[in-house]
């Protein structure tokens, strides 16, 4: 049998989501990280605050995430001092873009960035490897996206309410879980608008049970009984 690498660098095999609503944006992500087939961490928080109204989804390199994040959010914080004001969406998601087109050589990280300002509402942008910067409605990223294209295709629509977004993200990653071998863990969300923000955490067995899953049990002796899975 292969040994497992210990040291292998940590990854967020991830899911990451970002979903524009009428009034704000939902962010949400699931929470493994993996050093190789090994879960490093079950529970990390993958939606990292910029400002005070700006936050970010990693996936990639937990290094190279961590590091373009905590660069980015000293640059926001200088820039708020010198203008008196904060940060507006597109400020913050033009940072991002600048530190990763720069590095591109050197970084695996793909990026969503997500907020609302006064000017704007609020904003998605995704930053995938590369430093690319695109505006969009909503935004997926991490391994598990692979399998949610075609959902988001057909359950996405204009105008949603706050609850409509964030029940389309928790629904959307916990397929994504499902699936995806490198996604895993409990849902964590980030609603963010005029209100400020709010941040909601889903543990697994608050998830639905999709083809083939299993319940969530204490022990593996109490799966007999499990279920019917839901139908999407």
């Amino acid at each position: 049998m292969d040994k497992v690498d210990f040291n292998a660098p940590h990854s967020m095999g991830t899911t990451i989501i970002g979903v524009t609503y009428n009034g704000g944006v939902v962010l949400g992500a699931d929470s493994r990280t993996s050093t190789g087939v090994y879960v490093a961490n079950r529970a990390s928080d993958k939606i990292t605050q910029l400002t005070d109204n700006v936050y970010v989804c990693r996936s990639g390199s937990a290094a190279d995430s961590q590091v373009v994040s905590d660069y980015v959010r000293y640059f926001l914080h200088q820039h708020t001092i010198q203008l008196g004001q904060p940060a507006t969406v597109k400020v913050a998601a033009n940072l991002v873009r600048l530190l990763a087109y720069n590095n591109k050589n050197n970084l695996q990280t793909g990026l969503i960035v997500g907020g609302w300002d006064k000017y704007e509402g609020g904003q998605i942008y995704g930053v995938p490897l590369g430093g690319t910067i695109v505006q969009q409605p909503f935004a997926i990223g991490g391994s598990g996206s692979s399998y949610l294209y075609g959902f988001f295709d057909q359950a996405w629509k204009d105008g949603m309410t706050k609850d409509e977004a964030e029940d389309l993200v928790k629904k959307a990653v916990s397929l994504a879980i499902a699936r995806d071998g490198a996604s895993g863990g409990v849902v964590r969300t980030v609603i963010i608008n005029s209100e400020g923000v709010t941040r909601n955490f889903y543990p697994g067995d608050q998830l639905p049970i999709w083809h083939d899953e299993l319940e969530a049990h204490n022990s593996l002796l109490d799966i007999l009984g499990a279920p019917e899975p839901m139908n999407i």
